[in-house]
């Protein structure tokens, strides 16, 4: 009889229990339902559309006719003050000749209507744009907008819960759910930048929009896709709130972005390298070169020495060192613990900036002066303002350096890059815009050209054919 009651009161628990569990999911399902819609009213309206034009080769030009044309792009921009600084990805912008910003509807019913009113649309200007980190800064003039401020993307951790939120296809302020798929995620071996990776749906349109998370915080700007289909298979990166952060403090200062070094060659100590090189350790990070004159040389760091921490936190490999270096600017010191041989100590070391900062041309050219249409990109004539740019001094007085590329173009621009100087076409010498448009107007279709062209320092010949 007691087995008996024993069995009743399981069964009567299991089925009271088996009541609740839909009861809990329920409450929980609602909860996250509430949670997502609080996001969504905090984040869209800080979320607008971006729309740039730009000049493009065109390709099936009658002959006679400069092949070249507008070409409309559309993306996302993040707005990170109230009084119009949006940030979104440089390669939405690059080329541009027109901005234009589609603000969200913003407002009470903004967040529970089905139908929505129309937003502002805005001109913007270009403020700033950073290749490396393909982030790029622009400027509308209002005041009062809502805005989203860069969160520490340093907390994220793997599993969170994140929702993007941008312009897919024009479609504005959808929004996509997903995870955090892996942290400081690394695409090229050599890349100094980390990108979050997710599984949140991120489609073509939704580049420079916002990866916020669960409470609706800015951490990170959506970049890019992998895919083989052209759409979303679950692989989108966005890069980190933090050195979003850094960009944008940089582009307001300057209008570029001035990153720092310290004059080394960091390499991961590897098991191999350690037995080689009779280490002491077979992790950490190793200084393969120490630059003569350079800050790290000033400080008396030396070939060999193992780094074993930066600002206190402790170092595993080169990609970690070249991480945290990434985010000081010129001027700032960082401490490194430094093991040689079988003492251990710490330097201070201070920050220099590096030198290769093309960006820095973009503010100043436009495509009504400075438009070379056969060579699709935006020039300046060198002189004593422009040499003042350049991270170092040109091998010659005269010549044209190339300030921007023109818009997604199929040009022959492929082979020349922002910060290149041309000196000769077809050995010709060039010293102004006129010169450089009269000889490329001479140059007929399918006949290959040659630029003379220094890039960083050396003089090289760059072939290109012309449509």
């Amino acid at each position: 009889m007691k087995t008996q009651n024993l069995l009743f009161v399981i069964a009567l628990s299991a089925v009271l229990a088996a009541d609740e569990i839909p009861s809990r999911s329920a409450l929980s399902v609602r909860g996250l339902n509430e949670a997502l819609a609080g996001v969504a009213a905090t984040v869209t309206p800080a979320v607008a559309m971006v729309i740039a034009e730009g000049y493009q080769q065109m390709a099936g030009a009658p002959s006679g006719v400069v092949p070249f044309g507008l070409r409309r792009a559309g993306g996302s921009g993040v707005i990170v003050s109230s009084n119009g600084y949006i940030v979104t990805n440089a390669h939405v912008v690059a080329g541009a000749t027109r901005i234009q910003v589609q603000l969200s509807s913003n407002g009470a019913q903004a967040g529970r209507s089905i139908v929505r009113p129309p937003g502002r649309a805005l001109s913007a200007r270009l403020v700033g744009l950073d290749a490396e980190t393909d982030l790029a800064l622009l400027k509308v003039e209002a005041e009062g907008l809502r805005f989203l401020e860069p969160a520490d993307s340093d907390v994220v951790r793997q599993g969170h819960l994140v929702v993007a939120v941008g312009s897919p296809s024009g479609l504005e302020s959808s929004m996509s759910m997903g995870v955090i798929s892996a942290v400081a995620r690394q695409l090229r071996a050599d890349d100094r930048v980390i990108y979050l990776q997710t599984d949140a749906p991120i489609n073509p349109g939704n580049s420079g929009g916002a990866l916020v998370d669960i409470e609706g915080r800015l951490i990170g700007i959506n970049t890019m896709i992998l895919t083989q289909s052209g759409g979303s298979e679950g692989l989108g990166f966005a890069v980190p709130s933090n050195i979003v952060r850094f960009v944008i403090d940089q582009m307001q200062r300057s209008g570029f972005v001035l990153r720092g070094e310290i004059g080394v060659e960091a390499q991961t100590v590897t098991r191999g390298l350690a037995a080689a090189l009779g280490l002491a350790r077979d992790t950490g990070v190793i200084l393969a070169d120490v630059l003569p004159g350079g800050p790290a040389d000033t400080a008396g760091l030396k070939t060999g020495d193992i780094v074993l921490s930066f600002n206190g936190k402790a170092m595993e490999n080169a990609r970690q060192f070249h991480v945290n270096l990434y985010g000081h600017s010129a001027s700032s010191i960082v401490t490194l613990q430094i093991l040689r041989g079988a003492d251990t100590f710490e330097k201070k070391v201070v920050v220099f900036a590096r030198s290769n900062s093309a960006e820095r041309f973009v503010s100043h050219v436009n495509e009504h002066q400075h438009l070379v249409p056969r060579l699709s990109i935006l020039a300046l004539p060198m002189d004593r303002s422009v040499a003042d740019i350049l991270p170092g001094p040109p091998r010659r007085s005269a010549g044209i350096l190339v300030a921007r590329l023109a818009m997604t173009t199929n040009g022959p621009t492929g082979d020349l890059l922002p910060g290149d100087i041309i000196y000769e076409v077809n050995r010709e010498a060039v010293s102004s815009l006129p010169e450089l448009r009269a000889v490329m107007d001479r140059q007929e279709a399918g006949r290959p050209v040659t630029l003379q062209v220094e890039r960083a320092g050396r003089i090289r010949y760059v072939e290109m054919q012309l449509d």
